[in-house]
């Protein structure tokens, strides 16, 4: 069987075994922002419950697969969202968790952690520096390690997403993911394309981390050949193994955003809708808003952007100027 139908498999059982802790999201409906194409946008919103689907099925998962009982701990690296709902949903389960975090990650996502009860391990920000850490974490605590964005019950739980965006907006034509890792976009374009084949999966992702576009364009997985510089920390990690098969496969186009596009992208929705993304969320706002985007079929005119994450560090929030916006500028697509 392969990893494809696992994962297809598995979100159909964690949409069933995991509605207990995770509620329906809600679905934001917006005439904007691309109005003058005749193009309608809603918005998959609810930062807070995204990752706690991927979370609470791979750890849920561990359990009855253990002979010997639960887990000792559980252990990942994130920048912060996936540690926030790994410490959640271990907690639930009375498992310690471990959670490895590059220092440069935002302080609010760190307290965050650390106020679920998580221990926080610092990294360098570098993959190498994450991964070598992670395992020294494993080994010391004889943990388990559940992947931020490779691991299939990941992937499986973040498909869930889709399930309710077919249900809630049955006339969607496509679905705008943010992409670092991939698994978030896998498990959307797993469940879209096995439901809806005729209903297209967009990745959006910071030019300045473009190892997705990247990969697309040549056809094979190309990690970015070094630790990125975005405002958007929550897409800076490459796809991975599992991740990019999928992706290749079934993610029908890929678009990059520039710094200034995603800046404006998030304050607008902030200025506008009254929702407080963070801009790792405004990286498929922004993606929506390019000039390339529009050169998508016509037909596609009902378009679902999932806004995936909230935890915006207010006193860092320098780059916010109130005397000048920069609109949306030049971006590319495969």
């Amino acid at each position: 069987q392969s990893l494809k139908e696992m994962i297809k498999f598995a979100v159909l059982k964690d949409h069933c075994n995991n509605q207990d802790q995770v509620r329906l999201d809600n679905t934001l409906r917006n005439e904007g922002p691309n109005q003058s194409s005749g193009r309608k946008c809603t918005f998959m919103n609810s930062p807070s419950r995204f990752q706690i689907r991927g979370a609470l099925n791979a750890i849920r998962s561990l359990i009855p697969a253990t002979s010997e009982g639960k887990p000792k701990a559980v252990v990942t690296h994130s920048s912060g969202n996936h540690g926030q709902a790994l410490t959640y949903a271990a907690k639930l389960e009375g498992i310690p968790a471990y959670i490895v975090v590059p220092q440069t990650a935002p302080n609010c996502k760190k307290l965050a952690i650390q106020a679920y009860g998580a221990s926080i391990v610092y990294s360098e920000h570098s993959d190498e520096s994450r991964e070598n850490v992670t395992k020294r974490v494993m080994e010391e605590t004889e943990g388990i390690m559940i992947h931020p964005n490779q691991e299939p019950a990941v992937i499986a739980g973040q498909g869930t997403i889709a399930l309710e965006v077919l249900n809630q907006v049955p006339l969607v034509d496509a679905v705008v993911v943010p992409v670092g890792g991939g698994g978030m976009v896998a498990g959307i374009a797993i469940t879209v394309k096995a439901l809806r084949p005729s209903v297209k999966v967009y990745a959006a992702e910071p030019l300045n981390a473009d190892d997705c576009y990247q990969s697309k364009l040549k056809g094979e997985l190309t990690p970015n050949p070094y630790p990125p510089e975005t405002i958007a920390d929550g897409v800076k990690p490459s796809i991975g193994v599992n991740t990019w098969p999928i992706i290749r496969d079934l993610v029908d186009d890929v678009f990059t955003v520039t710094e200034d596009e995603i800046k404006y992208a998030t304050q607008l929705v902030w200025e506008r809708m009254k929702l407080l993304i963070e801009p790792t969320a405004g990286v498929g706002v922004a993606a929506v808003l390019s000039q390339h985007f529009q050169t998508i079929s016509p037909e596609v005119k009902n378009i679902c952007i999932v806004l995936s994450g909230g935890n915006v560090d207010l006193a860092s929030l320098t780059w916010v100027k109130q005397d000048e916006k920069s609109g949306p500028s030049q971006s590319d697509s495969v």
